[in-house]
């Protein structure tokens, strides 16, 4: 199995996209994993200062520790001691060892799950409120075992609130006939249709047969 990933990012209408408060990260290394932050009030920097910090902490990770429900707490409370004091941040990320997926949740960006052949389920519906950066962020782990051409969505709120799940669905699976990179523009098109209101980010993954 091979993992394709893409994501895209928009900013607020009326907002440069250097000013988009959005900010998410795709790696391949030691496995296939992404990221997104939404950071709250003026906070163009802080996404990708969390990222950066993420980024070096999965670099360093053994496959045990990146599949470790431990691991991806502790990575977390550490990035919001990190960021304490300044601007604040939500953080949906997950990475692909095999066909498990294991990711983590702080804040209110979502993570959903579209199968191939199943109706979409969100898979962060329990995540804290409390965003990185507050001092009191308790994160949510999820897993999942992907199957082959199953979706995987990360979703800022600029995204997945004017869509909610049937608009959602909708939008993914609008792209089936098409090229996957496709996908996260669907769904921000779709999102956008009333205007953007807020920053929008989507990252989409899926697991395909070499």
């Amino acid at each position: 199995m091979r993992a394709e990933c893409f994501g895209q990012s928009r900013p607020q209408d009326g907002r440069q996209q250097t000013l988009n408060q959005d900010a998410f990260v795709i790696g391949r290394s030691p496995v296939p994993w992404m990221a997104l932050c939404d950071g709250a009030g003026n906070a163009q920097s802080v996404g990708k200062r969390a990222l950066g910090l993420l980024e070096l902490r999965i670099a360093e990770a053994s496959l045990g520790q990146l599949l470790s429900d431990e691991s991806w707490m502790r990575w977390v409370k550490g990035l919001d001691s990190a960021l304490l004091g300044g601007p604040e941040a939500t953080l949906v990320a997950a990475a692909v060892v095999g066909e498990q997926l294991v990711g983590v949740c702080a804040g209110d960006s979502r993570v959903y799950l579209v199968p191939f052949d199943g109706s979409l389920r969100l898979l962060t519906g329990s995540a804290s409120k409390a965003r990185l950066g507050s001092g009191e962020t308790a994160p949510s782990v999820f897993r999942e075992t992907l199957a082959p051409r199953d979706v995987l969505l990360l979703l800022s709120d600029g995204a997945w609130t004017p869509l909610a799940s049937a608009g959602i669905e909708r939008a993914v699976r609008s792209t089936l006939m098409r090229p996957f990179a496709d996908l996260p523009s669907a769904v921000l098109d779709a999102a956008s249709q009333r205007g953007r209101a807020d920053d929008m980010t989507a990252v989409a993954l899926r697991l395909v047969r070499s």
